[in-house]
């Protein structure tokens, strides 16, 4: 097993999850473990899909799965019953942070179609792609920014995907609207943290009331400006946050 591979504890949690084959006969060549492991090194590593390490199957398998499965949903299916599992054993810790995470764009996307249907592969999946594919310019070049609102075990409860000139404060709505749990059994699903972590960078008046509508508490510092002004006003500036 390398480093980083599944376990078997692991893949005993994973393995019933997966989406089940319909047709009968012999065992596949290439069991769903390896080629699941030569996905995660990939990701893990961002190498080339042709410089995944052959001990996990041919790359060409590797990247159908993973393509695959990205188009029909089946990912994005597992995480949500991975973290229904996980809110059902109380391992989420609903005190959220939110912030974002700048990714430098490939040099290749410089030449992605504006329009989704000329594409060769045109963009499909459960998930409704940006206008502009996630990428802009910014400081850092042509970039694309994440949006997440994770745990303190650092595993993501939801990702936004904007391009990377857009600020962080506007996308604070969008990622914690993202977040949906599904309960084990009865009930609702879960939509709301318990608390929201976040830098100045966060720190807007609607932010805070939007926040304050959704009865989240937050840690949000108080920006120097802000602080300054409001003392400015005295009495009308209203109470520090």
């Amino acid at each position: 097993m390398g480093r980083g591979d599944l376990t078997d504890e692991q893949w005993a949690v994973l393995e019933p999850l997966l989406p089940r084959g319909t047709r009968a006969g012999r065992p596949p060549i290439w069991p769903r473990l390896q080629l699941i492991d030569g996905i995660r090194f990939r990701v893990r590593t961002g190498v080339p899909w042709r410089d995944v390490p052959v001990k996990y199957g041919p790359w060409g398998r590797i990247y159908d799965l993973f393509r695959r499965w990205q188009r029909n949903g089946t990912w994005h299916r597992i995480l949500t019953r991975l973290q229904s599992l996980a809110d059902a054993e109380g391992a989420i810790t609903w005190d959220l942070s939110v912030d974002s995470t700048v990714c430098r764009a490939h040099q290749q996307a410089a030449r992605a179609r504006k329009q989704d249907h000329l594409q060769k592969e045109p963009p499909g999946g459960v998930l409704t792609e940006p206008g502009d594919h996630g990428l802009g310019r910014s400081r850092g070049g042509f970039t694309t920014k994440l949006h997440l609102a994770v745990e303190h075990g650092q595993k993501p409860m939801a990702i936004v995907v904007m391009a990377g000139q857009r600020g962080d404060s506007p996308q604070l709505e969008p990622v914690l609207g993202k977040i949906r749990v599904p309960r084990i059994g009865p009930g609702r699903p879960r939509l709301r943290p318990d608390r929201v972590r976040a830098d100045k960078a966060y720190a807007s008046r609607k932010n805070r009331a939007y926040l304050r509508r959704r009865g989240i508490r937050c840690t949000i510092p108080d920006k120097a400006d802000q602080a300054r002004n409001r003392r400015k006003l005295g009495s009308r500036g209203g109470r520090p946050p």
